[in-house]
């Protein structure tokens, strides 16, 4: 198994909320974030999933809120693919604090979409492979 992928993400004033606190969409951007770079560090642009028709969607997000954020807090957001049998997979994602405290847990449901027939694809870790140019990021 690949090690956890991982970013570094820090909370920046402009991302808080009256409170202070990190504004909960921001949770998603910083999820998305990890994401891209996870494709990215697999070798997978935008630009070739163009070139390709496909690009990933998200279904359904489920974020678990467990300690709040502050400008200024050091995090580190992970990124782990959960591979099924069906066209779908999940990706579950954690934003932990640099003390290891979590801050908040995050399951998508995905996807992978044909842009030209606009319907999910069979075996989408099949399809990310071939475009990657490291494919350990696509293992258990």
């Amino acid at each position: 198994m690949a090690e956890q992928f991982s970013v570094p993400v820090t909370v920046r004033g402009y991302e808080t909320d009256v409170q202070g606190h990190l504004n909960q969409s921001v949770y998603l951007q910083y999820a998305e974030h990890a994401r891209w770079s996870m494709l990215h560090a697999a070798g997978i642009s935008q630009a070739k999933l163009a070139d390709r028709r496909v690009g990933p969607v998200v279904l359904e997000t489920t974020i678990r809120y467990r300690r709040e954020l502050l400008a200024g807090d050091e995090v580190e957001v992970t990124c782990a693919f959960i591979w099924g049998e069906g066209k779908s997979f999940r990706m579950e994602q954690t934003v932990r604090k640099a003390d290891g405290t979590v801050s908040a847990e995050i399951t998508a449901v995905c996807g992978l979409m044909d842009l030209t027939e606009r319907r999910l694809l069979p075996g989408p870790r099949d399809v990310f492979k071939s475009l990657s140019t490291d494919p350990s990021h696509f293992e258990d």
